[in-house]
């Protein structure tokens, strides 16, 4: 079966985009969509986006992490997804709104970059303290469509992030299902720099849409940050995360950021190496 891909990235955040309108990729198959996704074997990826048809909004946004598993949201995937959508005719305007797991998303395009509405925080547990090999690591929880730990650290570039994330993404407090770890660096009182160590990747990623969210709204909440917030990502790019303080919580969140068109191409799926790198 030969399918026709897009690569983009959000802000360093990198997705293979995929027009499933039809309904005929084999996401189901964790396998063949991790062989998809592989750096060595495959195309390479951040995660896989199928754009398909939905009941409820213009389209629906199904992601997929690297390793096959379905996630319920990626915020720079869904930027992307705004953007490729437009291109390929999914939806009418620069306005729209995508089905999603955790939801209906909406998403506009403009001059400077494409803006997503995100789901509102839930499960917030902060001042966590967590035992790592002697050591007491704090940070604090919070799910932004997806699960994220957020540690405050003084200088980012000391962090073992592939080390140290690992660890925290599968400490028991977070069982069954992990989280994905951030690190952020405060600046000013509405700038920081963020690292993650995304699960479903295993590894850190090149910028988390998500985890920006989760880093402002502790920023904000704990930190006494203000809205928006500027946030660098490790691609060096900017996201900005808004929305507005009601009873000391932050709700209505949007996520803004650049998006870009890689390339276009063609694939054979049943000539990928299954048994490379899942």
């Amino acid at each position: 079966m030969r399918i026709q891909f897009t690569k983009m990235h959000g802000a360093g955040n990198d997705f293979i985009m995929i027009d499933d309108r039809d309904g005929a990729i084999p996401w189901e198959d964790h396998f063949l969509m991790a062989a998809l996704a592989s750096r060595r074997s495959g195309v390479g990826c951040e995660g896989i986006i199928l754009i398909q048809k939905s009941d409820k909004a213009d389209f629906r946004m199904r992601f997929l992490n690297p390793d096959g598993t379905e996630a319920e949201m990626c915020g720079n995937g869904s930027r992307c997804t705004a953007a490729f959508a437009h291109a390929i005719g999914a939806t009418r305007g620069k306005a729209m709104t995508m089905e999603t797991l955790c939801g209906l998303v909406d998403a506009q395009i403009s001059d400077s970059g494409v803006c997503v509405w995100m789901p509102e925080p839930t499960k917030r547990s902060y001042g966590i303290e967590l035992k790592v090999d002697g050591t007491t690591i704090c940070g604090d929880f919070i799910n932004t469509g997806v699960p994220h730990f957020v540690v405050q650290v003084p200088n980012l570039s000391e962090v073992d992030v592939n080390g140290l994330g690992r660890v925290l993404r599968l400490h028991p407090t977070f069982a069954p299902d992990g989280t994905n770890v951030d690190f952020m660096t405060l600046r000013a009182s509405n700038r920081m720099s963020m690292r993650t160590y995304e699960r479903g990747v295993e590894a850190e990623s090149g910028a988390c849409g998500t985890g920006a969210v989760a880093c402002a709204v502790v920023a904000v909440e704990r930190f006494g940050f203000c809205l928006p917030t500027q946030i660098k990502t490790p691609s060096g790019y900017d996201l900005i995360v808004d929305g507005d303080w009601r009873k000391k919580k932050c709700t209505g969140l949007t996520l803004t950021g650049p998006v870009k068109f890689v390339f276009t191409g063609e694939v054979e799926l049943d000539d990928l190496d299954l048994a490379g790198e899942v």
